[in-house]
């Protein structure tokens, strides 16, 4: 699928924060997705009340509506009258719609200094859709106190936890985080030993980006550890190494199922979501663990190709195979992706590996179109067809046929951008796979060729 670079605050995009706060904004009407898919909250967080005393550079934090592309937050330095709750407020010191997930640090310092220690400072927030529309109504009004005692956020704060439930161990991570407010890049270490313990270590990697998340590129096979920094434009650090993380996708675990595919599988989804988000991981709604060998981007031919690298060293029992949409809607020829399954399945037989297919749900061009300004082949569907007849000859779990539409596309609610499906999508995905999962074992083991 199309790899995402999103979650940039403008061009002014920096962190500066020390405490991480939790605002108890009131009932926006939406459920909070990362409850479901297990958010973490960040070390040092505290649930607010409607008034909360915070430092003089916080960071803002408040339940995700999984229908927002981006937030509009309003800072009034001022108690607002008669504040309109569908509508912006002339009275606003300071408005932003650059904020691309569900925390903000915003620049105290900047909007109201003479404030800060001395009066209290209001804000609200409400969730935009892709469009630039509103989803529903702004959140009640927030107070804040500030005191120069409490400390600044001084690092970013990482949003990305893996190996903690089904779904979330990854061959291909995504580092993401909440950023300060005025950096202009931040920069990524991956090391095979934990710097925290080991300061003389040396990173094995390092990642640069503008944004608040990158998709890491290289499998990552056994026990890393990466913390984020951030950069002025003179690529001088802002302040300090977040907290490290740490991810283990280790063969010495002995896997019983993976997942092989593009980013269907890897993750994410409503244009503003990544693969750390597991609301938008089929996979999180499995009924047993499975390892996530999915990379975004992949045609089926990029997908054969990996088989040796990414699924041998791993030796799962079962092998659920979900791949081709990228080949067929860019024009591939539907036997040359035939083939590639073929070889995928052919490798996993001769590995011991049980290979279970899964059939292509359909897509919505014009959605692709809308969102990611990508032209999707004419005939598409036929060749959907053509490989989801071979997939259906194989031991198979028919996630197409969950999908039925009259017209044969897929229905604009289940996916924003016509490709990557919603949360909503992703569970009933999740669920077809459970339902035919008896079935498929004794399928799978029954294969010798």
């Amino acid at each position: 699928m199309t790899k995402k670079t999103w979650r940039r605050w403008g061009g002014a995009a920096v962190l500066t924060l020390g405490l991480c706060l939790m605002a108890v904004l009131g009932y926006w009407g939406w459920e909070d997705a990362r409850s479901q898919a297990g958010e973490v909250t960040p070390p040092g967080a505290v649930a607010l009340a409607a008034e909360q005393t915070v430092a003089f550079s916080p960071l803002l934090h408040w339940p995700e509506n999984p229908l927002a592309v981006v937030y509009e937050m309003e800072i009034f330095t001022e108690q607002p009258t008669r504040l309109p709750l569908a509508d912006v407020s002339p009275q606003a010191a300071f408005r932003t719609r650059a904020i691309y997930m569900n925390y903000f640090n915003p620049p105290l310092r900047e909007i109201a200094a003479d404030k800060l220690g001395k009066a209290p400072l209001y804000w609200r927030v409400r969730a935009i859709d892709f469009e630039g529309e509103p989803v529903g109504n702004f959140s009640r009004l927030q107070t804040l106190y500030t005191d120069a005692s409490m400390p600044d956020m001084q690092a970013p704060v990482p949003l990305a936890h893996y190996g903690d439930g089904p779904g979330t161990t990854l061959l291909y991570p995504v580092y993401s985080w909440a950023g300060q407010f005025g950096a202009a890049s931040y920069v990524v270490d991956i090391y095979n030993t934990n710097p925290a313990e080991h300061p003389e270590a040396r990173p094995l990697a390092e990642l640069t980006t503008p944004n608040f998340e990158i998709y890491d590129e290289k499998p990552r096979l056994g026990t890393y550890y990466w913390r984020v920094r951030a950069l002025n434009a003179a690529k001088e650090p802002l302040g300090d190494w977040s907290a490290v993380s740490t991810i283990r996708t280790d063969p010495t675990d002995h896997w019983q199922v993976a997942v092989l595919g593009d980013s269907i599988s890897h993750g994410g989804g409503h244009y503003s979501y990544n693969p750390a988000d597991f609301a938008y991981s089929w996979l999180h709604y499995l009924d047993f663990d499975a390892l996530n060998l999915s990379f975004s981007g992949d045609t089926a031919e990029m997908t054969a190709a990996r088989f040796d690298e990414d699924v041998v060293p791993f030796q799962p029992h079962y092998l659920l195979v979900f791949t081709g949409t990228n080949s067929l809607r860019a024009g591939a020829d539907p036997q040359a992706v035939i083939e590639d399954l073929r070889e995928i399945r052919a490798k996993a037989l001769a590995n011991g590996i049980k290979p279970i297919l899964l059939t292509l749900p359909p897509i919505n061009p014009d959605a692709i179109a809308h969102v990611f300004g990508e032209e999707t082949v004419p005939d598409w569907q036929w060749r959907f067809r053509v490989v989801n007849a071979y997939i259906r000859s194989q031991v198979h779990i028919d996630i197409a046929a969950v999908f039925r539409s009259q017209d044969g596309i897929l229905a604009p609610g289940m996916a924003l951008d016509g490709l990557h499906q919603d949360i909503g999508g992703k569970r009933l995905i999740g669920e077809t796979v459970n339902k035919a999962w008896p079935r498929v074992q004794r399928e799978a083991d029954a294969q010798d060729r």
